[in-house]
């Protein structure tokens, strides 16, 4: 009995230990869980934050390039890009320059200098020389207005500068203005766009 009576006495006393423990272990258990919650939440906002500086930075980078480039005009830009130089002594022969670096809008559809070079030497000089039909021809490839490919793709037709209208045809992904393919568009200027294209373009009666 005696046994048995210390058995139980000492059953009774290390029970509240146990239970002590357990809680202990418990309250121990959910502070890590809370504490792995919160390095989890810390190490997320800042992945966030991050993200977040990026991409403001990628879009500030975009507006400033965008705004830069639209700081300058047709003629300039032509200029700049260095492959329509041919095109850019033919606007200053004729003096369209000055017009097209006037307020605008204009869209021209510019050919670059491997249009020029599939034409003829001499019809190429012929055609600079003509004092007549050079301003004509060039204000064939510019519109009053400012168009960008999008919108070009919903026209049939585009009066020109010149007077007589430019046929637009869409093949796929493709874009053909009479016999030339657009294949560089909206080049961005501060009085309109560029849309550059392959071919020289003539009038049909020419």
């Amino acid at each position: 009995m005696a046994a048995e009576g210390g058995f139980q006495e000492t059953r009774s006393k290390s029970f509240p230990i146990s239970v002590g423990l357990v809680r202990n272990l418990e309250r121990y258990k959910v502070y890590r869980v809370i504490r792995c919650m919160s390095l989890l939440w810390s190490f997320t906002m800042r992945l966030f934050k991050s993200a977040l500086l990026a991409g403001s930075l990628l879009a500030v980078n975009i507006c400033a390039a965008g705004a830069f480039a639209a700081t300058q005009d047709i003629v300039d830009t032509a200029k700049a890009a260095g492959n329509f130089t041919t095109l850019v002594k033919a606007l200053q022969i004729s003096g369209l320059d000055k017009t097209l670096k006037g307020k605008g809008p204009y869209t021209v559809f510019a050919p670059n200098d491997a249009a020029f070079a599939k034409l003829p030497a001499e019809d190429l000089n012929a055609l600079l020389a003509d004092k007549k039909k050079l301003p004509a021809v060039l204000k064939y490839h510019v519109l009053k207005n400012d168009l960008p490919v999008k919108e070009i793709k919903k026209l049939d037709l585009a009066p020109t500068m010149q007077g007589y209208d430019l046929s637009i045809h869409k093949n796929g992904d493709k874009v053909l203005v009479d016999s030339g393919e657009i294949i560089k568009a909206d080049i961005k200027c501060s009085n309109g766009e560029i849309q550059e294209i392959d071919t020289v373009l003539m009038p049909k009666d020419w």
